[in-house]
This record gives C-alpha cells, sequence and structure tokens, in this order.
C-alpha cells in the first residue's frame, strides 16, 4: 500500500459525543464538511505489537463510536493529546484497505522502535472538499 506515515504530537485533546449503531465498515456513513466520526477499538493482546499481524484478529473490541463535539457532555470521549503513529488517505477506504493502513502503521512504529500502544483511533471527516480516512495509533 505504501502509504506516508508519520509521527504526530496531538497537542490538544479531541472530544466526541457518542453515538450509538454506528458501523465503520458498513459504507453507509454520512460524512460531510461538518461531520467528524471517531471510532476507537482495543487491539487483540497476541497482535498488537506483532511485525505479521493477523489482520482478521487485530481489531478485537469496539469501545467507542462518535462523532466530533465542540462542549463536553456526559457522554463525551475523548482522542487525547499526546504523541502517535498517523496514517491517512483522502477518500472513504474500505476495510480490507483499512486493516492494511493499521497494519502498515503498526510495523512503522516497531521499525522505529516505538511501542505502538494497544488502542486504534479511526476517523473519518472531511477536508478540503474530499472525505478523508485517518488512523492514530499511540506510540511512545
Amino acid at each position: 500500500m505504501e502509504e506516508n506515515i508519520i509521527r504526530l504530537n496531538l497537542i490538544s485533546p479531541l472530544f466526541f459525543e457518542t453515538v450509538k449503531g454506528l458501523d465503520p465498515f458498513g459504507g453507509d456513513l454520512l460524512i460531510d464538511k461538518n461531520t467528524e466520526l471517531l471510532f476507537c477499538y482495543e487491539l487483540h493482546e497476541k497482535e498488537y505489537l506483532n511485525f505479521e499481524p493477523d489482520k482478521s484478529k487485530l481489531l478485537e473490541k469496539l469501545i467507542f463510536s462518535g462523532k466530533k463535539c465542540a462542549i463536553q457532555s456526559s457522554h463525551i470521549f475523548e482522542l487525547p493529546a499526546g504523541n502517535y503513529i498517523f496514517s491517512q488517505k483522502r477518500e472513504l477506504m474500505i476495510r480490507d484497505d483499512i486493516m492494511a493502513l493499521a497494519v502498515e502503521v503498526q510495523t512503522e512504529a516497531l521499525w522505529q522502535r516505538l511501542e505502538p500502544g494497544k488502542r486504534l483511533y479511526l476517523t473519518y471527516l472531511y477536508e478540503d472538499e474530499k472525505p478523508v480516512t485517518q488512523l492514530f495509533r499511540p506510540a511512545d
């Protein structure tokens, strides 16, 4: 796939409110210039530090799904400030391509001798009149 994978220092957290029933791979996500969606996955214990993870097992549990919000509420979820391995593509990616990119991001983090965290954050948003898919992996 050969994507641009970078280190990203997110200096401020991003806040999202819970939206039940969102399917990140359903193909029916409504993304427009006013929407930003976040999905947070816990990764499989035996795969998240593996150079050649099994893509079918990597995503273990969906922890959160929701949309970006400006103010805090009782249903808030935070994409924390911190260091990440990050990549994006200017399209709404399908599951197979997202999983391939997730493996690339993980492999790149390990090659850089970083320890990628056990979570994967997937965002869909709209930039410059185009949909964008982004992946974040905590990495220290």
